[in-house]
């Protein structure tokens, strides 16, 4: 289980140069009030930045940096995992990412980027997405599972179930896969070899039962036609080298113009919620002064031209990653070709070197026929030996392939959330009905819903009103926080709901809610932000307030 003791910050959004701390697991329940603006849902914010590195709002990374003080942005999270203390500490101006394990720094011997991997992968053990579902349901910068794909679903339900060993093991299993081919290519190799050098000693015995320079004959033939064969593959090896050379690049070309695709559909998504602003509002949201109707529309003009800018750009990437894949492909081709050419001439080599030892050995002496003939036998021995390994190698890829069809997503994982998903749609009606909304919620095994009323009409998701979407989400999250438990695995005290009593529930729907709070285990921080201090102030254990003094929040 996941427990946590202690978040705090400072230069952090509207927060000033001395830390705000939040001490996260002193009472049951905690109600977050303060006017828009005031710095609550900062909270939520440094949690998720001290975390994974992002906040949970919309907000840009150089605008978390508080514009006054414009330096030494720090926001530290203390929890624990069982009996070990961890400290993350991250902050910007100057740039700081350290995780301290019971007090002692964690070496940090890779990249930020792995480094924040062994945080999420070896000591969270969540990621952004799977954390969000299972601690936070908010309002603002929040997808509720829902309205997630398929796809990721299913990669939080594994979070959940702690399934996601299976891949690890079967990414291991893939590279053990890929070393077994390896050895029986290698094995192909070497009895292809000695049975060459077989029928080389084979045809040696008979040449000392007949005639020794018709051997020798046959022999330097041999020799020199593997040679011819060497110097032939040599060359087209040379050329393929350098058609090869001039396609360098190409890989990283290819995710070069991926990159900047993305940053097109990114920009041309950011533009179009710009455009939203001025079509849904006539005021200024900051000033409260009217937005002039002519500015409106020229703005929106000069957008929607940049928006047409951006698509036109991305059907030129477009058209640039089909010529680069195609270059790619080639390149691909050239080094199979090339690896091909380079096998046949190091087999073609070690027969020119046994034959010209053959050839000193017959020019040197008669030969001893009982010796020869011996080695030949050897050789055969050899052979068995090697067909034998061979055989336990392709047993081996046999189990492994047996092994990999467990481990992949229709495999044994699947079985595993077979099994949970009835309880999971159990426990989501067993939420749905305690926040009095009665329909039959049913999670299939793609993780597409049927939702049914009580006529047993079937619906979606997107078929409900904003408040019951709102009773769906909570009894999700609800659900996965008992899922977890159960399991052990996402397990964790801390629950946050940000203003989700200010939106869509109605009366019924906030007293549905807060006894539902009130009902949940003694190990569970609940954190409820809000607007509604005086119909919320008398359900919770304690109140954290926070207000602007001299343009910088603080909780009073």
């Amino acid at each position: 289980m996941i427990h946590f003791d202690k978040v705090r910050w400072k230069n952090f959004l509207s927060t000033g140069n001395a830390f705000t701390e939040i001490q996260l697991d002193r009472t049951s329940s905690t109600l977050v009030l303060g006017e828009n603006g005031s710095g609550k849902s900062t909270f939520l914010d440094a949690v998720t930045f001290a975390l994974f590195n992002k906040p949970f709002r919309s907000v840009t990374k150089p605008q978390l940096i508080n514009s006054k003080n414009a330096k030494k942005m720090l926001v530290e999270i203390e929890f624990s995992v069982g009996k070990t203390a961890y400290l993350v500490r991250r902050g910007s101006l100057p740039s700081i990412f350290q995780i301290e394990v019971d007090g002692v720094p964690l070496d940090q011997n890779a990249n930020i980027r792995d480094f924040q991997k062994h945080l999420e992968e070896n000591i969270l053990k969540l990621n952004y997405k799977s954390f969000t579902q299972i601690v936070i349901l908010g309002s603002a910068s929040f997808t509720p599972f829902m309205q997630l794909t398929p796809a990721i679903r299913r990669e939080i339900i594994e979070d959940i179930l702690d399934i996601k060993i299976f891949s690890v093991m079967r990414k291991v299993l893939s590279e053990s896969i890929t070393a077994l081919v390896d050895k029986q290519k290698n094995l192909d190799s070497e009895i292809k070899v000695e049975k060459e050098r077989g029928l080389i000693q084979k045809n040696y015995v008979e040449t000392l039962k007949a005639d020794k320079q018709e051997r020798l004959d046959k022999i330097i033939v041999e020799i020199s036609t593997l040679q011819t064969d060497i110097a032939t593959n040599q060359r087209s090896v040379d050329i393929l080298v350098g058609k090869r050379e001039a396609l360098d690049g190409a890989e990283d070309k290819k995710r070069m113009f991926e990159s900047y695709r993305q940053e097109f559909v990114r920009k041309i998504k950011e533009i179009k919620n710009e455009i939203d602003f001025y079509h849904k509002n006539d005021d200024c949201p900051t000033c409260k002064q009217g937005i002039d109707h002519a500015f409106k529309e020229a703005t929106s003009s000069e957008k929607e031209a940049k928006i047409l800018e951006l698509e036109q750009a991305i059907t030129d990437v477009d058209q640039t990653l089909l010529e680069t894949n195609k270059i790619y492909e080639e390149s691909k081709d050239l080094e199979r070709q090339m690896r091909e050419l380079n096998s046949l001439i190091s087999s073609h080599e070690t027969l020119v070197r046994r034959l010209q030892i053959e050839k000193t050995d017959i020019e040197s002496k008669a030969g001893n026929i009982e010796l020869e003939t011996q080695r030949l036998t050897d050789i055969a021995k050899h052979i068995t030996d090697l067909n034998n390994q061979k055989s336990v190698l392709t047993e081996d890829q046999h189990y492994n392939s047996f092994k990999d069809n467990l481990l992949k997503d229709s495999g044994i994982k699947t079985k595993i959330i077979n099994q949970y998903l009835p309880d999971i749609n159990r426990l989501v009606n067993h939420y749905l009905s305690a926040m009095d909304f009665f329909v039959q919620f049913e999670l299939d095994g793609t993780f597409k819903e049927t939702i049914k009323s009580r006529h047993r009409d079937t619906f979606t998701y997107n078929s409900f009103s904003e408040g019951e979407k709102q009773r769906i989400d909570l009894a999700l999250v609800f659900t996965w926080r008992t899922i977890a438990k159960m399991k052990n695995s996402a397990n964790t005290n801390l629950l946050i709901l940000d203003e989700i009593f200010d939106s869509s529930l109605d009366i019924n729907g906030t007293d549905y809610v807060s006894t539902l709070l009130g009902g949940m285990t003694k190990d569970t921080n609940v954190f409820v932000i809000s607007h509604k201090g005086d119909q919320l102030f008398d359900k919770f254990r304690s109140v954290i307030k926070f207000k602007k003094k001299q343009d910088f929040s603080v909780i009073i």
